[in-house]
């Protein structure tokens, strides 16, 4: 069975980190059970392994966190949705490719619930959703915004860190990066796409889309 976790108010970086690490350790070792934990950060930007320093555009800002996630630089802040994945991919086929095309599902199935589509982008890490409301990219391509950040580590084959969503975040934050590298597309939000969405209503929707895609 999987756990799952929700810490109200806003969670230390570090903190959250020192926790995740050893609850990967207990998970690996068979003494705690995998565990979704979803929480809120303050205001924050974190670097990933594939991190480029010209991309933190504001390093004053808001405190910066390296980190050994896979990914670039990313924001964490308050009405974003973080969740953290502590699960077993040793025992979930032991494909790291398939595990990451997993919660992108579910992220994408969660959006579903709120009648968004999202999508994957080679090239892209993440979910984004198309802009028809914007105008296009000098190529002529729809304008395309990100609305959820992927990004994992394992331990001994078991995951964490994990993904976020922007439910209402103050989308400029996000000035500060390049977020995950990518300069020519934006950032949105639930609630910037003009949906009443509360963080609670989020909370449901990714536990009751969790189990069609990892099957718990």
């Amino acid at each position: 069975m999987v756990e799952w976790i929700t810490t109200p108010g806003l969670t230390d970086y570090r903190d959250a980190e020192s926790w995740m690490e050893a609850r990967a350790t207990a998970i690996a070792a068979g003494e705690a059970e995998e565990c979704i934990w979803l929480l809120e950060h303050p205001a924050l930007y974190t670097a990933g392994t594939s991190a480029k320093a010209v991309d933190l555009t504001d390093p004053d800002r808001f405190p910066v966190h390296q980190t050994r996630r896979g990914g670039q630089y990313t924001y964490h802040g308050p009405g974003q949705r973080v969740a953290y994945t502590l699960l077993d991919v040793g025992k979930r086929g032991r494909d790291v490719r398939a595990f990451v095309q997993d919660l992108e599902t579910w992220v994408i199935a969660t959006l579903d619930t709120f009648n968004i589509t999202g999508h994957i982008r080679d090239g892209r890490v993440g979910v984004w959703v198309e802009r028809p409301d914007k105008p296009p990219l000098p190529g002529g391509q729809m304008a395309e915004d990100k609305i959820a950040a992927i990004g994992i580590r394992l331990r001994k084959w078991v995951s964490f860190h994990g993904l976020s969503i922007n439910v209402e975040p103050d989308l400029g934050h996000f000035d500060g990066i390049v977020p995950c590298g990518i300069t020519d597309h934006g950032v949105t939000s639930l609630v910037d796409l003009g949906l009443p969405v509360t963080m609670d209503d989020v909370d449901v929707a990714l536990r009751q889309s969790f189990g069609a895609v990892f099957g718990d």
